[in-house]
């Protein structure tokens, strides 16, 4: 769609034919400066002949500003591009090869990748299973529904689909709750990208637990940022009683999910649902929220009390579904929209509903991107196994980008940050990758490049390996080094901040201190951080502690809490709490990137109204 930028930036002219630009230019500077807000709507791309490629159609709304800020400067469209210029085969090829005399690095890391990867997949094939296998018989034979992922298979587009946080729920205070109780990620939907939220009601016979409702946020944060519509696949039991302190009472607790939903459709935002199972407390103000929702016979009901609280209640005896089954909802109450008989017919219907949300599926472009030059598979000896065994990080991108190609901004200069831009998959980006300390010219470079990529409106992947906090300055010219180089982060971090492009960060190693804010860690809002295996997450790196010989006193207080950092400091640790949006194997990165920059790309597609209150049901 658009993405903040300052005024200026509408001005310049941009590559392609000028003449029907200038109107617009100054259409736009006109209508800022009579502070007259404006919706500018989707580029409409159709091509006419080779001399002009493309044709923008622009309409105008009044404004309909809601929230805290009505009025909006205009924003930047983003810009056409030329299939002759999408990947130009004239960037500089990298040098991929690894140096003899890191050999023996590169097998190490290579063993330690190896065997974090086994431990990898033995967690995911556990999370596969949701709550066992004697919860998946009684759940599909006895209660005769469907297993979560067969629900999908039939909902979503034949194709893979990118699964956000498949091992949250591990080896909590509270204990495992496999995938948190429910299954979220993007896939699509008649060719359109959507946000998934499907309820596991074989985990914890399907009530929500706190990592639950973080992982159900975290799903509508992504669905909001890259304006993506939704779909709720609802079988839940409510929320877990003895847990309701740390999921009900908070800003950020499980209310916040129904207030994202009509935040959501006030932006226009479709959101669909199907209930497809119990549906209890909470958990029915989800489908009766979204614009659309689907009840399904016999299995689906929807009630905020269910059966035995209205028998303790009033001694009353009745059934499920005379309380709030499926019929009941078609036709009395009209909370549900339209009657599935199978769960077979409710997933069609739900597909037949978004084909009429007039939401444009991005095209397909005849797109034949060179792949890198340098094996995918070799990312595994490039993972490092802590920071003293970290490779120069452009034997990393020669294996990502396109044909190994990469045109390097400022290549001299600030060399512990490697920056300049490549294609993956077609996708031109803007790419930020650690190459050891954060110093004070590196900073600047970054903050330098991470302006421009948000001037010209290019996405930004950022590539995550920062170097453990380096110890206090021991004199007055290291501490008017170290003062200089905080400037220098400063002034990055604000650039990462305040730049108004898709974003997306990889963690290829450490991730430590002030240095993992600059390079767009969490806290930095990315739109989607990833983490490889080997990753390491911590405010200071539990390796480069001293360790205590003695085990009395302060020694044995030191290396408990080594111990501590130490453990949770790992990728998997960190990915069961939700800190990142998954793991992701080395040789699989280039994939999960080309991915997300398409589905980032869909809201260019996307006509925006926005509506100052949302759909209100009957």
């Amino acid at each position: 769609m658009w993405s903040p930028a300052p005024l200026c930036a509408l001005g310049r002219r941009r590559p392609g034919p000028s003449a029907p630009l200038q109107p617009l230019t100054r259409l736009l500077q006109r209508e800022y400066r009579e502070k007259t807000p404006i919706i500018l709507l989707q580029n409409e791309y159709r091509e006419k002949t080779p001399s002009r490629l493309f044709q923008r159609e622009y309409r105008e709304l009044p404004g309909q500003g809601w929230g805290s800020t009505p009025h909006l400067p205009p924003r930047r469209f983003v810009s056409y591009k030329p299939k002759s210029r999408r990947n130009p085969k004239t960037f500089p090829v990298l040098d991929g090869r690894v140096p003899s005399v890191y050999q023996h690095v590169f097998e190490g890391n290579l063993r330690n990748s190896e065997a974090v990867i086994k431990r990898y997949s033995e967690l995911l094939e556990r999370v596969k299973k949701g709550g066992g296998e004697n919860a998946i018989v009684r759940h599909t034979q006895r209660n005769k529904k469907l297993f979560v992922r067969e629900r999908l298979r039939l909902l979503l587009d034949p194709g893979h689909f990118l699964e956000l946080s498949p091992l949250a729920g591990l080896e909590l205070p509270y204990g495992d709750v496999p995938a948190a109780g429910c299954l979220t990620g993007i896939g699509r939907i008649c060719g359109v990208w959507c946000v998934f939220i499907a309820s596991d009601a074989t985990v914890k016979g399907g009530t929500i637990y706190p990592i639950g409702v973080k992982k159900q946020l975290r799903a509508q944060e992504i669905a909001m940022e890259n304006r993506l519509l939704s779909v709720h696949l609802v079988d839940s039991g409510g929320a877990f009683l003895p847990l309701q302190s740390e999921l009900f009472p908070d800003k950020l607790h499980g209310g916040r999910v129904f207030y994202n939903e009509a935040i959501m459709s006030a932006m226009g935002l479709p959101q669909v649902a199907v209930v497809c199972g119990s549906c209890v407390a909470g958990g029915a103000y989800v489908p009766t929220m979204a614009e659309e929702s689907i009840i399904i016979d016999k299995i689906g009901t929807l009630f905020l009390a269910g059966p035995p609280l209205v028998k303790a209640a009033t001694g009353e005896d009745v059934s499920p579904e005379d309380l709030g089954g499926a019929r009941l909802h078609s036709q009395v109450s009209g909370c549900s929209d339209h009657f599935a008989a199978s769960e077979e017919e409710a997933y069609e219907c739900i597909r037949n509903v978004v084909c009429t949300l007039n939401c444009v599926p991005v095209p397909e472009e005849d797109r034949e991107p060179d792949s890198p030059l340098y094996s995918p598979e070799e990312l595994l000896g490039l993972a490092p196994l802590d920071y003293s065994c970290t490779l120069p990080v452009k034997l990393i991108l020669s294996r990502l980008v396109d044909g190994s190609r990469f045109q390097e901004f400022k290549a001299p200069y600030g060399t512990t940050l490697v920056t300049g831009f490549g294609h993956v998959e077609g996708h031109l980006v803007g790419i930020v990758a650690s190459n050891g300390e954060l110093a004070q010219d590196a900073a600047l470079k970054g903050s330098h490049f991470v302006q421009l990529c948000g001037q010209r409106g290019i996405p930004i992947l950022f590539l995550q390996n920062t170097a453990p906090q380096p110890a206090g300055p021991a004199s007055i010219s290291q501490a008017e080094a170290h003062s200089n180089r905080l400037k220098a982060q400063a002034s990055m971090m604000a650039a990462v901040a305040c730049a108004a492009v898709p974003k997306i960060t990889i963690v290829i190693g450490g991730c430590f201190g002030s240095d993992s804010y600059v390079m767009c860690g969490r806290s930095f809002s990315p739109n989607f951080l990833f983490l490889w295996p080997n990753a390491r997450v911590a405010l200071v790196d539990s390796r480069h502690l001293p360790t205590a010989g003695d085990c009395t006193g302060e020694e044995l207080e030191l290396n408990q809490l080594k111990a501590k950092l130490e453990e949770e400091s790992s990728a998997f640790y960190s990915s069961s709490r939700l800190w990142d949006d998954g793991i992701i194997l080395p040789q699989d990165t280039r994939k999960v990137i080309a991915q997300c920059l398409e589905i980032m790309e869909q809201k260019k597609y996307q006509t925006v109204f926005s509506h100052p209150h949302p759909i209100i049901r009957m």
